[in-house]
């Protein structure tokens, strides 16, 4: 049941629904990739500053930060970047609730391939396009609006609330460890991912690698003078694909028993050669790997260079080995404690709303949810709008799973701080 208050909280966020979208196309329009995230940064900054709230840089080149144990290592500077926070009722008495979405996103080349550039929101049959419309702007978009519904249906918040918008979500993770680093801590994170209306039960490590083979250089007069390393490289893949399917048949937690698949791997990129008329000197094979909740990060790496290794003692073809080496991703898999007064709390709005109570969702990535798991030991979810196409081509997302969102974000927020009330009374 919804009391009149609810019911207020709900007109208002029916009321601020052009505005959700407004900010959502106004991220989209920032093409937030590594590096070229100011952008999208500047714009959430503004929209903050418009709705009365504080703004915060929250910097990824903190003192101390380069040495943290979590922190993941990275081939661009971290000099001069940011996450952008808005920090509310910091030292107040209540549990602190957190809210983290991350701004940056995958590059949308070839951007040919779209509709229409990916960098310029439109909307057809009900569904918002642009690259980050759905993973995750317009999550980012319903937290941050949600806050504002809440004030304007006359409800105090008068609990420590966060409000965190990240970079390096796609990559490293480093944005959301930044914040932790820095003490904007919590004792429970929402993440609006756009996995839908249902509770994030788990994800599962995430490992990226290189590897570099070089051949030996030569005119194509005579090719037999050299090694092509490009085809060289296609020898290799089937060694990753029989790692893939090791990691798949390890010991994995309950919650991923009855998965087909959860531990994915993908050669994401290959970089190669100099020269159409010259044999190929060198080959660079980016991937990413999948490995079982529990599996160190560091184990995972090892597997890695021992197939790899493996491999290249079995073609025994007297070049030299290859080079592997790690940046980027290095994440653990973890699994979601479900029986804990937040997840109750999402799980009862989510009921009020739609008249059942939500689903559960295991997933095959990973999200930001890792550094407030490992780093900070706060449990939390992800619970966001429905995407399609998400780090694909003409990336979209469903308008009315944003408004669900929305709602269901300002009721959580409003019985989060009656709960607040209510531990304060009983102490």
């Amino acid at each position: 049941m919804l009391d009149a208050t609810e019911q207020r909280i709900i007109a208002c966020c029916n009321a601020l629904m052009d505005d959700t979208v407004a900010l959502t196309s106004d991220l989209v329009r920032g093409y937030s990739v590594i590096g070229q995230e100011k952008g999208a940064l500047d714009t959430m900054e503004r929209h903050l500053e418009r709705l009365g709230l504080p703004v915060t840089r929250v910097p990824l080149d903190a003192p101390g930060f380069e040495e943290h144990p979590h922190r993941a290592p990275a081939e661009w500077p971290s000099t001069g970047r940011y996450n952008v926070i808005s920090d509310l009722n910091p030292g107040a008495p209540g549990p602190h609730l957190v809210f983290n979405g991350h701004l940056d996103v995958v590059p949308a080349e070839p951007t040919d391939m779209w509709t229409r550039p990916p960098w310029e929101p439109w909307q057809k049959d009900g569904w918002l396009y642009g690259r980050g419309a759905g993973d995750m702007k317009a999550g980012i978009a319903a937290m941050v609006m949600a806050v504002e519904a809440v004030r304007q249906a006359g409800v105090e918040i008068n609990f420590p609330l966060t409000l965190q918008t990240v970079i390096e979500e796609e990559c490293t993770g480093n944005g959301a460890l930044a914040c932790l680093h820095q003490g904007f801590s919590g004792d429970f994170v929402l993440i609006p991912e756009p996995f839908g209306a249902q509770i994030y039960a788990g994800q599962v490590g995430v490992l990226w690698f290189r590897m570099r083979l070089d051949g030996v250089p030569a005119h194509v007069l005579d090719p037999s003078a050299g090694r092509n390393a490009i085809e060289a490289l296609q020898d290799y893949l089937p060694a990753l694909k029989i790692l893939e399917a090791e990691m798949n048949s390890l010991a994995r937690p309950e919650l991923y028993a009855d998965h087909p698949h959860p531990f994915n791997l993908s050669i994401g990129r290959v970089d190669a050669g100099n020269w159409a008329s010259s044999v190929p000197a060198h080959a660079i094979l980016e991937g990413r790997v999948g490995f079982p909740p529990g599996m160190s990060p560091e184990e995972a790496m090892q597997r890695v260079r021992d197939t790899l290794q493996a491999c290249h003692a079995e073609l025994d073809d007297a070049t030299p080995a290859p080079q592997v080496s790690f940046h980027g991703f290095r994440s653990e898999g973890h699994v979601v404690d479900l029986d804990t007064p937040g997840i109750r709390l999402l799980s009862e709005c989510h009921e009020a709303l739609i008249g059942a109570p939500p689903g559960h969702y295991i997933s095959t990535c990973t999200t930001d949810l890792r550094a407030f798991h490992v780093s900070g030991n706060i449990n939390g979810t992800c619970y966001g709008p429905v995407a399609q196409r998400i780090h694909g081509v003409d990336e979209c997302v469903e308008i009315d799973s944003i408004r669900h969102v929305l709602t269901t974000y300002a009721l959580f927020i409003h019985r989060w701080a009656k709960m607040a009330e209510q531990q304060e009374s009983n102490q």
